[in-house]
């Protein structure tokens, strides 16, 4: 299986190769610099490699949640790739890309994947599974932290993502006695991308280039100064 990846959904921008199970990334927090670098380092990893773009099987990228232009930029690359080589798309959740390294392997932790959505919200989903195999225990949405509330089910959860630092850590505050660790900086990786791309692959989660489409969760994507001021207000 040979793989590319992209996630370029949040303030970090990452590429990643999986040939037959190996990764190689390239990540770097590098707000407004993703297209300049996405694609010089997608050639890179595949010389790298030794694997002409031909060779790819597939492309997967982080459709978010996450920044607008960011989820826009990922899937436009990863499309651009697969209809010039006529190769499928596996699309994966940023939130999922996010949870999978806090997930432990045997199944028993839980984790919230949350990303900071600026306007005084966030963008999350719980998670339960392997870190090969995320299960989403809901839903994904875009909602404030004082809204996200934890099944009382005795579980162990994890909180993970920059969603925990928003909002002067509201969400964390919100749920510090169910959460028994938090990485509030915590970005999305390609590696992880890369991984859950091989597995969606495998489990005939491809896409045509053309069907795939992005999660922006937010209908409104920008709000004007004067709405937003009655959002705070409200």
């Amino acid at each position: 299986m040979r793989l590319l990846a992209f996630e370029t959904s949040t303030e970090a921008c990452s590429v990643a190769i999986l040939v037959d199970g190996a990764v190689r990334e390239r990540f770097e927090i590098a707000p407004r610099r993703h297209a300049e670098l996405a694609l010089p380092w997608a050639e890179a990893l595949l010389a790298d490699a030794g694997v002409a773009k031909s060779q790819l099987d597939a492309i997967a990228v982080g459709r978010g949640p996450g920044a607008f232009t960011g989820v826009r930029l990922g899937i436009a690359l990863a499309q651009g790739i697969a209809l010039a080589l006529d190769r499928p798309i596996v699309p994966v959740s940023t939130l999922a890309t996010l949870a999978a390294p806090a997930l432990d392997a045997g199944g028993g932790t839980r984790v919230l994947a949350a990303i900071d959505a600026r306007m005084d919200e966030v963008y999350v989903a719980a998670f339960s599974g392997t870190p090969d195999s995320p299960l989403a225990l809901d839903v994904e949405r875009v909602c404030a932290p004082e809204t996200v509330v934890l099944p009382d089910d005795g579980a162990t959860w994890h909180g993970v993502g920059t969603g925990f630092g928003a909002r002067e850590a509201a969400l964390a505050g919100r749920l510090a006695t169910r959460l028994v660790r938090v990485d509030a900086d915590a970005l999305p990786h390609a590696a992880d991308t890369a991984r859950l791309g091989a597995a969606g692959y495998a489990a005939g989660r491809a896409v045509a280039p053309e069907r795939v489409e992005p999660a922006y969760l937010r209908n409104q994507v920008a709000l004007t100064l004067a709405e937003q001021a009655a959002r705070r207000r409200g």
